[in-house]
């Protein structure tokens, strides 16, 4: 299936990050910057196979040289925390030939940043690993009709109810910033991806594929299924070399829940639609006739299966009817033993399993989604920790450049140590953190889900019993219909009642001549 991933970030100085670096990494190439006289050089990456750049009809020509592109983006922008560009990393389906990709992305900028004029830097990046994706820079600010960059956003003054401006208590008018244009607000990501989204569906239809891609999260798509944690580069490439992390063997576990889950959803469903259908078939059998029982109807299908089988040799008909005796035998004995015998009994047995599972999968997605938590919650622990002596040693410092000069030296590490508090104090505002707790929980959790994915499995084998049943009952043959159980003692019904009319109708015929 088409994967699904499109990420959308910002390139911001004040991570320490550069325009003009970001497109030497996707583009492949070496580029000079001219904001901090640096060469940014990639030209050793592999795995690039094409690098275009999109213009909107109104930016200088110039603009076509990647290098030109992005020092011009990075000048412009003088504040020390600027947002100099927007990218954005997408897949790209494996099911759609690797020679129509640029027209996909052309077909999705030019629709949906050329035409609103923003300049596109996008390249197509493939290792032959089965991870085809492409990179897409934006530019940030719009441009007037000579191609001069224009501001991001402009001072509005408020109003009052009659239409004049409001004066503050010092002096100056109230007003406000607007954007001038509505790229940062939060709906066009939702169209972005929507739109990316049409153009993969498209491409994948004009290529005769069944598949299709939905970019909108599970529980947006009504799909009751756990999403799985985003790995990371550096955890990808450790699983990629067989290295097994916490991250990812929680992945696979959360893969192997959701498998579980889809198929006894399935099961549930066929057992409903199939009981629903053999109840209906039922009552249509003449009321003379006693219902029969669903161990009586296995016996029924082993009678079936016997007269199948009277061309075969004498040690074949054995043969078979010893292994149907023991899958029937061991079927009738889980009907005992639930005491299940009428379709009634079988209705209320497999209503109690689906209620049983429904409340299994709440459990199981609650602890779950605590267990994400807790794991985001430890690492998050472990890392400041980890970072407090440098935390330490910056909030010591009292001048003002020497903190900036030391901070510049370790952004990293306290980014890191600011990210992770941020995160603790989100669910311990209290701030009483205990990783030793937080482990302890992570196990617990881990050891909870294990026995409720047993408790899943034991239904799994009770819903496959009653597979097993219905199979037998009603069973169905590749390329072709075969009549029920029930449809053939109906049959066979009807057939005595012809011949009791018909043996009533000579009677009375006789007794017409005498």
């Amino acid at each position: 299936m088409p994967c699904p991933h499109f990420k959308i970030t910002i390139i911001q100085r004040s991570h320490g990050q550069s325009a003009v670096a970001g497109a030497a990494y996707q583009s492949g190439e070496k580029l000079y910057s001219e904001y901090d006289s640096k060469t940014k050089s990639y030209s050793e990456k592999k795995g690039i196979v094409y690098t275009e750049i999109m213009l909107p009809a109104n930016a200088p020509p110039e603009y076509s040289d990647r290098n030109t592109l992005w020092n011009a983006a990075e000048k412009i922008e003088k504040q020390w925390n600027a947002q100099l560009a927007r990218r954005i990393v997408l897949a790209l389906p494996r099911e759609v030939p690797a020679d129509q990709f640029p027209a996909m992305l052309q077909d999705f900028c030019r629709e949906h940043f050329v035409s609103q004029g923003m300049c596109v830097d996008f390249a197509i990046h493939d290792k032959g690993d089965g991870n085809p994706h492409a990179h897409i820079m934006l530019t940030m600010r719009a441009m007037d009709e000579h191609g001069n960059w224009l501001p991001k956003s402009r001072k509005v003054y408020d109003l009052d109810e009659n239409g004049n401006r409001i004066r503050l208590p010092s002096g100056k008018w109230k007003s406000h910033k607007e954007d001038t244009v509505d790229w940062n607000e939060q709906s066009k990501a939702e169209i972005w991806r929507h739109g990316w989204e049409v153009v993969t569906n498209r491409y994948l239809e004009q290529n005769v594929r069944p598949e299709r891609v939905d970019l909108r999260s599970f529980e947006r798509q009504g799909i009751d299924l756990a999403p799985t944690i985003h790995l990371g580069p550096a955890v990808t490439q450790m699983e990629k070399r067989g290295i097994e992390t916490n991250i990812g063997n929680l992945n696979r576990d959360i893969k192997r829940t959701n498998r579980a889950l889809l198929a006894i959803r399935k099961l549930i469903a066929e057992l409903q639609s199939w009981l629903a259908a053999l109840i209906e078939k039922r009552d249509k059998l003449v009321e003379e006739m006693r219902e029969p029982t669903l161990p009586e109807l296995l016996m029924q299908y082993m009678d079936e299966r016997r007269d199948e089988r009277n061309d075969w040799s004498a040690s074949g008909q054995r043969k078979g009817t010893n292994m149907d005796l023991k899958k029937v035998s061991h079927a009738i004995a889980f009907l005992q033993e639930h005491e299940i015998a009428t379709m009634e009994d079988l209705q209320s047995h497999l209503n109690e399993k689906e209620a049983a599972f429904s409340d299994l999968d709440n459990t199981i997605r609650g602890k779950e989604k605590r267990l994400r938590d807790v794991q985001a919650l430890v690492k998050a622990s472990d890392s400041a920790e980890r970072l407090l002596p440098i935390h330490h040693q910056y909030a010591e410092i009292g001048w003002k450049s020497k903190k900036e000069k030391f901070y510049q030296e370790h952004k990293a590490e306290i980014d890191e140590y600011n990210k992770a508090l941020r995160l603790l104090y989100k669910f311990y505002p209290d701030k009483k953190i205990s990783n030793r707790a937080l482990k302890a929980e992570l196990k617990e959790l881990a050891d909870d889900l294990e026995a409720l994915n047993k408790e899943l499995a034991a239904i799994k084998t009770d819903l496959d019993e009653l597979k097993f049943v219905h199979n037998c009952i009603s069973p169905k043959e590749p390329g072709k219909e075969k009549a029920s159980v029930i449809d053939r003692l109906h049959d066979k019904q009807q057939i005595v009642e012809e011949q009791k009319r018909k043996g009533k109708t000579r009677s009375n015929s006789r007794e017409n001549e005498l």
